[in-house]
């Protein structure tokens, strides 16, 4: 009996050896893939193919990694793992805080990237299927309303758009109010696997989440970020 293939997945390098091998360990795993070997092919299929998750090299001809995340992330919120060279830290920085959720550095090993593939779609799921682990309604400083039957966030009437990720991440600390949650704790359970590299990703994250809280109203960033710990959001009544 055929099985049928799960998850769309767009692999975006200009190496062929690379796409080549991560296509083949993909479809082994019953995805259905898509490669492209340049920016330009990257987004055309992005568009077209509309991909569960794309992951994408910073290295690529005609539109570098970055300029497709940015172009990407005007429209889309489609779940992005950059892959990058183990010398290009700046880039990789840069690459968190302008959209992408996740990274993986040269040489990877496959059992590392299936499962940072697999736990972001796993949250992805989750999304989809409306699963709820806490009340349907918290709130905020500075009239801050998260519903997260609806995966949606209102700062008095102006809506906030944000990522699977940013969501995730605001979601976790408005359930643990006044208390710190670390960076490792927060990459589990916002990322979905255990900590196994560097945090930074984490601090991106929290860097664009806040900043878009502030673009709305100053009063209701109140996430703080505790000197060698982590990050914390001020206490606050819930529904």
């Amino acid at each position: 009996m055929l099985r049928r293939m799960s998850h769309r997945i767009l692999v975006v390098d200009d190496e062929p050896s690379v796409t080549d091998l991560i296509a083949y360990n993909l479809r082994k795993a019953l995805y259905d893939v898509q490669t492209a070997g340049d920016g330009r092919e990257a987004l055309r299929l992005a568009r077209e193919y509309n991909p569960d998750l794309i992951l994408l090299d910073l290295m690529i001809p005609e539109v570098d990694g970055l300029d497709v995340c940015r172009e990407l992330r005007k429209s889309s919120a489609v779940p992005i793992i950059m892959i990058t060279a183990r010398g290009e830290e700046i880039d990789r920085v840069l690459g968190l805080e302008i959209g992408a959720d996740d990274y993986v550095t040269k040489p990877f090993s496959m059992r590392e990237l299936m499962a940072r593939i697999k736990a972001v779609l796993r949250r992805t799921q989750k999304d989809k299927d409306g699963e709820v682990e806490s009340s349907a309604l918290l709130r905020g400083p500075g009239n801050l309303l998260m519903d997260v039957e609806r995966r949606s966030v209102m700062v008095g009437d102006v809506s906030v758009e944000l990522t699977r990720l940013e969501f995730d991440l605001l979601h976790r600390l408005l359930i643990n109010p006044g208390r710190v949650l670390t960076r490792e704790r927060l990459l589990e359970q916002a990322w979905g696997y255990d900590f196994v590299g560097d945090t930074r990703a984490v601090d991106s994250a929290v860097k664009r989440l806040r900043a878009k809280l502030r673009a709305v109203a100053p009063e209701a960033d109140s996430i703080e970020s505790v000197r060698g710990l982590g990050y914390r959001i001020n206490t606050v009544p819930q529904v």
